[in-house]
């Protein structure tokens, strides 16, 4: 997801089944929202409710729920709701008896309910009854009543803190604090039959988080997140995955080093975390005594974190700078005294719209906007503000699993390599393989040489090219050829010797074959995957490769004071290798000192960058395919083609033309060799960066060339709707005209209508067709009075 600020119109959703829907272009502009911008709404009066944190808040139509919490001096148990269409604060209308002022509990949204359960009660003020909660109260929106459920049977044990959500209607409760300790046990209740439900204790396994509390939990993709928190005296900034099928947890390893993304955020309690499409988004907390303030982002799909930046109208109030930015540094001139330069200056004068770091506040989703209210900021001050962030929500980038889907396919290959004593083979395409190694891109162009020497090739015949590799086996090697098509390898399975020996026989190829990248990747994975049971087996293996790194890290396994006497009592321990039984008893005995390096890990290349690099000439030798644009042709690659679009994919396997040459159009219309480029970097390694005229061209390349989604279209809407301005806007309506995009001609002519003066003075209007230029003349005529074109005239 682009992190960059643009904005997006409220909706879009298109049509594949209508078939008319790529002739001609809708994009229905304005009214929008900017992507990724904070708003501050009003916040709420004193006179409504107090200011407040560690409450909770929910969403239930188009409308957020604020129940209870603490106002430094008291604990709350009001209701307040904001409407978020007429941005009103007022009292929720409630009968029946409410649950007892408290704070650090839970509230859930089943239905056309609110749940709440548990927390902190008592005087705060007076220090008097303080105690944890485990009863479980149900709000109806639609009557205001307040119900208290009387469940029989087994209870959780009081608590606040605690995580809680609903799912497969059920409310789920995990860990919390208990007064005297923290917890991590879990809880569920069915929320459907009030007079049969009863509490049940969850039976976990897999790596259950520590016991904690004071974080947040979400639902996404089917399964539960948990995010940092306090656990005792350490705090982590682990990330928790919870299937609700099989009750099983994983912690997703961080890779961020490897992904070329930022690290996750650094470890905190009392912040908040929602889902929205694919992601999580963290904000707020305190971490490491400080109060960031900025929003983290989960792709749960690519296991990746990244810093959502917001849009630069976050800064300031956007009343006051409505299409005032032009990149990052503008000129503003919003004010007739005074000029702008840069957004810093703007804060003297207009007030931020973004939160300011804090704890203990409240979020919550209504459609595709994020709103957060209330929390302690700075000096311990409660908070009564409002704000609303922006998503963006884009359909995900297939390109990974879209190469991925050729190496398990394995149509049009061109390369055979044939591995180790026994001379196994592996298909392979030589696309992609010579664009992410080197090392098997030097033995491909030998085994080419050679094969052209022994016999000659017909010109545009395809042969299965023989490379021989004697130090790789098949079994690494096609982790390894995983690796290159995906930039990911299957992860071992948890105390499994064999799938952690395997990878060790990757991390040796990775070495050979200098992939720095799956070096790392390899690294990680085993050392994630060491425990009691295969340590020494892993420790005996890293010595016999010879890898020295993965070695070490299993000789500190072994000596660690918690596990040294259980690992020197098993049997493996007996059979170890005599040289290695005194190293670790030596280890043991004397620790060596600890160094520590300040070079930076070489990581490597990413897939999108050898992808790029190949587009840009380095894969130029190994192209297989000419595209012709209008008679000027363009050399490509027919597997990464294949592999991208369904178009090309059945043309080359059923009907491939024999010259090698295919002609290239967007259904009757040929595009313009700038949008052809842009077309082909979205292919090669899913670029989605162009001037708005290219969109116009590849806003129906999705439907045509069968991508795997409308990913593009998206991103050219998006394009088209924002970036409409006096300097492209001949090039736009050239290219609206070419695609008989109708709006978006009419929506070009507007502007030029109302900028005349300077487009007037634009060198691209001497080189417009004859056509295009009466349809000016007649926008010019229809639009304009007698006495402003006598004034127009005058002026040029």
């Amino acid at each position: 997801m682009s992190c960059k600020s643009t904005k997006v119109a409220p909706s879009v959703d298109f049509d594949h089944s209508c078939s008319d829907s790529v002739e001609y272009l809708t994009l229905n502009f304005g009214p929008f929202e900017t992507v990724h911008r904070w708003r501050r709404l009003p916040p709420c009066d004193e006179f409504v409710g107090a200011r407040r944190s560690k409450h909770t808040v929910v969403a239930y139509r188009d409308a957020i729920y604020v129940f209870g919490g603490d106002n430094g001096k008291n604990m709350l148990n009001d209701l307040l709701r904001f409407d978020v269409k007429d941005c009103s604060w007022c009292r929720a209308f409630t009968t029946g008896t409410p649950p007892a002022p408290r704070y650090h509990h839970s509230a859930v949204v089943y239905g056309s309910s609110m749940f709440v359960f548990g927390g902190y009660t008592g005087d705060i003020y007076s220090n008097s009854n303080l105690k944890n909660k485990n009863d479980l109260f149900e709000y109806k929106f639609a009557t205001g009543q307040w119900t208290e459920w009387k469940v029989e049977g087994s209870l959780p044990v009081a608590r606040s803190a605690h995580g809680a959500t609903v799912y497969s209607d059920k409310l789920w409760i995990f860990a919390g604090y208990d007064g005297n300790a923290r917890l991590n046990d879990m809880w569920t209740i069915s929320l459907q039959d009030r007079e049969h439900a009863c509490w049940e204790e969850i039976d976990q396994s897999g790596e259950i988080p520590p016991s904690c509390c004071n974080f947040p939990v979400a639902v996404c993709r089917d399964k539960m997140f948990v995010f940092s928190g306090q656990s005792g005296a350490k705090i982590t900034n682990n990330l928790f995955q919870f299937e609700f099928r099989g009750h099983m947890w994983t912690r997703i390893p961080t890779e961020h080093l490897l992904r070329g993304s930022p690290p996750p955020p650094q470890r905190r309690y009392g912040h908040t975390m929602v889902a929205f499409d694919r992601h999580l988004y963290v904000f707020g907390g305190a971490a490491d005594n400080t109060l960031p303030n900025e929003l983290h982002c989960y792709d749960v799909d690519s296991q990746t974190w990244e810093v959502i930046h917001p849009s630069l109208d976050s800064e300031v109030g956007t009343k006051y700078v409505h299409n005032a930015y032009q990149n990052s540094t503008v000129l503003l001139q919003t004010h007739s005294r005074y000029a702008f330069k840069h957004i810093s200056e703007l804060h003297l004068f207009f007030p931020p719209q973004m939160p300011s770091g804090r704890l203990f506040h409240a979020a919550a989703v209504i459609q595709d906007a994020m709103y957060i209210f209330g929390g302690t900021v700075d000096n311990n001050v409660r908070s009564g503000e409002m704000y609303r962030f922006q998503f963006s929500c884009y359909p995900k980038c297939t390109l990974h699993e879209d190469y991925g889907k050729l190496w398990e396919n394995r149509q049009f290959c061109d390369v055979e390599f044939i591995l180790g004593e026994r001379e196994e083979r592996v298909l392979g395409h030589i696309a992609i393989v010579t664009a992410r190694c080197q090392w098997l891109r030097k033995k491909i162009l030998q085994a080419r040489d050679r094969q052209r020497q022994v016999r000659a090739v017909p010109s545009g015949t395809q042969l299965l090219l023989e490379v021989s590799i004697r130090e790789a086996e098949a079994q690494p090697f096609e982790v390894l050829m995983q690796f290159l098509y995906t930039d990911k390898i299957q992860y071992p399975r948890r105390g499994h010797v064999q799938d952690v020996l395997l990878i060790m026989d990757v991390y040796k190829l990775a070495l050979s074959f200098k992939l720095s990248r799956l070096e790392q990747l390899c690294v990680q994975y085993i050392e994630a995957s060491v425990d009691l049971q295969n340590v020494l087996s892993v420790c005996e293996n890293a010595n016999k490769l010879q890898l020295d790194q993965l070695k070490e890290h299993c000789l500190n396994f072994v000596v660690k004071e918690s596990h040294f006497n259980q690992v020197i009592m098993t049997k493996e321990f007996e059979h170890l290798s005599t040289p290695l039984i005194v190293e670790i008893v030596r280890r043991k005995q004397q620790p060596p000192p600890r160094l520590y390096s300040d070079q930076p890990v070489d990581i490597g290349t990413s897939l999108v960058q050898d992808m790029k690099a190949c587009l840009e000439g380095g894969g130029l030798e190994f192209c297989d395919i000419i595209l012709l644009l209008d008679g000027h042709p363009r050399p490509a690659h027919k597997a990464i083609l294949a592999a991208r679009s369904s178009y090309f994919e059945a043309m080359f396997r059923s009907f491939m033309p024999e010259d090698g040459q295919v002609n290239i159009s967007i259904g009757e219309m040929v595009p313009s060799k700038q949008a052809f480029e842009s077309m082909l970097r979205y292919i090669y390694y899913g670029d989605v960066n162009m001037p708005p005229e290219d969109s116009l061209y590849l806003f129906a390349a999705p439907y045509y060339y069968g991508f795997s989604n409308n990913r593009l279209q998206a991103y050219c809407k998006q394009n088209l709707e924002m970036n409409v301005t006096v300097e492209n806007v001949l090039q736009i309506l050239e290219a609206a005209d070419k695609t008989q995009a109708l709006d978006m001609k009419k929506h070009c002519l507007h502007i030029i209508v109302h900028q005349f003066i300077k487009v007037s003075k634009l060198p691209n209007l001497r080189s417009l067709s004859q056509l295009l230029l009466l349809d000016i003349i007649e926008s010019l005529a229809t639009h304009i009075s007698d006495k402003q074109c006598a004034e127009m005239g005058s002026d040029i």
